[in-house]
């Protein structure tokens, strides 16, 4: 259902794909689209307040060219970085199914395969499962027991990306003080360190 003031948008309401440089180093990766952010704008982490959090701080990173993301047409670049998401479609009560999750990987797996990154930056505990299993589908030997998430955390794994977690940037988070701009520059910071 549409929001009040979004009623005379035309929403996307498709699978959101990823997006940014497809030289990029680093890679973010996320939950899913939000259900009035990606889901109406067709841009992962655009349109919302959660990204409205991520691209500031890839701004003040220098890995965008300006702080906001609001359409797909509002001339944001992304330099050296590549958004995505664990899941592609907007879901019920934003928690998606572990089916769902599945149905989704091959395209996860498809973009990290692609594109090669050095780091992955996982945003929550999802994204971090996710692609961990990704990985280890797709060959790379994953420790046991399995690396668990944790903010900041780091983990290295053979012929792979390095895997670095970050608290989501879901106003969850950032309304409530658990992820502060601060906080996040400084995992996000260490990701940028790992991809030179």
């Amino acid at each position: 259902m549409k929001r009040r003031a979004f009623r005379e948008w035309s929403y996307w309401a498709r699978p959101v794909p990823g997006w940014g440089d497809p030289r990029a180093r680093l890679v973010v990766v996320g939950l899913a689209p939000a259900a009035h952010g990606g889901n109406r704008t067709g841009r992962v982490f655009t349109g919302d307040r959660s990204g409205d959090f991520l691209y500031a701080a890839l701004h003040r990173a220098g890995l965008a060219n300006q702080p906001r993301s609001e359409s797909r047409e509002d001339g944001l670049a992304l330099r050296g970085v590549w958004v995505t998401l664990a899941a592609r479609c907007a879901p019920p009560d934003n928690r998606p199914r572990p089916d769902e999750l599945a149905r989704c990987a091959p395209w996860l797996s498809g973009e990290l395969g692609l594109l090669r990154p050095r780091v992955v930056l996982a945003l929550g505990a999802i994204a971090w499962t996710t692609v961990i299993g990704v990985l280890r589908d797709a060959g790379v030997p994953v420790p046991r027991p399995v690396p668990r998430f944790a903010h900041g955390a780091e983990v290295s794994l053979d012929a792979a990306p390095v895997l670095v977690g970050a608290y989501h940037v879901s106003q969850q988070n950032t309304q409530t003080g658990r992820l502060t701009p601060a906080m996040f520059d400084r995992v996000l910071g260490r990701a940028v360190a790992l991809s030179c």
